[in-house]
């Protein structure tokens, strides 16, 4: 829903936001953003309009392996990629974008310039040294030697999400989406997808945001997302006290419910 929020902000007289593509009836051009894998709740997507007086915008934050399997080499018209989600480092603020037709990457860097001044040296020489770390550990990738930062990150979210998983099936209320196994060309076997939050649903006609929040758990509503607050969309990010903690408090409610008392 960040786009949402960016276009609503603007109040251009180019565009407006039209909401849900699968929605979408009008004729004329229009730009259809894919996220995939989508946020919240994991799944990859392809584009639902697909019309040809349109743009297709992908944007690839989480199609990384640590999070799903790398399944073929991407090639569309404009895919945009964040620093933050590939290495967690945030705060650096670093995107980047491949971009086929020359004047849209015109306009696009002008728009940067205009709006930012550019972006900062500082951040670009900083993300480019760790990607280049990054690149480092892949060359060794599947040898005794290897130190591999995205076999690393993906074992850490396996680990969470199995124990995630344990939990929730002690549940009468919640459930969690099951993803399609697959076979990953960076790990060269099939995995499964490790998405970097859990879109949790409950049968419970319940706001699970506040709910949650009640008992220190933070998650964001399923409204924020178009979706119904019975859902609620949880960081798998968090450091591991946080995390257990997490597992701990969530576990007592699941208890309380399934014993028929809601605190």
């Amino acid at each position: 829903m960040g786009y949402k929020e960016q276009a609503e902000f603007l109040r251009s007289g180019l565009y407006r936001w039209e909401g849900d593509a699968r929605a979408f009836e009008k004729d004329g051009p229009y730009i259809e953003v894919v996220t995939s894998p989508n946020n919240p709740d994991g799944a990859i997507r392809e584009a639902v309009v697909s019309r040809g007086e349109g743009k297709l915008v992908y944007d690839l934050a989480y199609y990384w392996p640590q999070y799903t399997p790398i399944t073929q080499p991407l090639d569309r018209d404009i895919m945009l990629f964040t620093f933050s989600k590939c290495t967690g480092h945030a705060g650096s603020r670093i995107g980047w974008a491949l971009v086929k037709d020359k004047e849209v990457a015109r306009k696009m860097t002008e728009y940067m310039q205009i709006s930012s001044i550019g972006v900062s040296k500082e951040s670009q020489i900083r993300a480019a040294k760790i990607l280049g770390v990054l690149s480092e550990g892949c060359q060794h990738f599947r040898t005794v030697d290897s130190q591999n930062f995205f076999e690393y990150s993906h074992s850490i979210l396996k680990e969470r999400w199995e124990r995630l998983r344990n939990v929730v099936k002690n549940s009468k209320t919640f459930t969690l989406p099951k993803y399609p196994r697959d076979y990953c060309n960076f790990t060269g076997k099939y995995m499964d997808s490790n998405p970097a939050f859990a879109w949790l649903h409950s049968k419970e006609d319940i706001d699970w945001e506040s709910r949650l929040r009640e008992h220190k758990i933070i998650a964001r509503s399923g409204e924020r997302f178009g979706a119904s607050p019975k859902y609620a969309r949880i960081s798998m990010f968090s450091p591991p006290e946080a995390f257990n903690l997490f597992l701990e408090r969530f576990s007592a409610i699941i208890d309380d419910i399934n014993g028929n008392v809601v605190t």
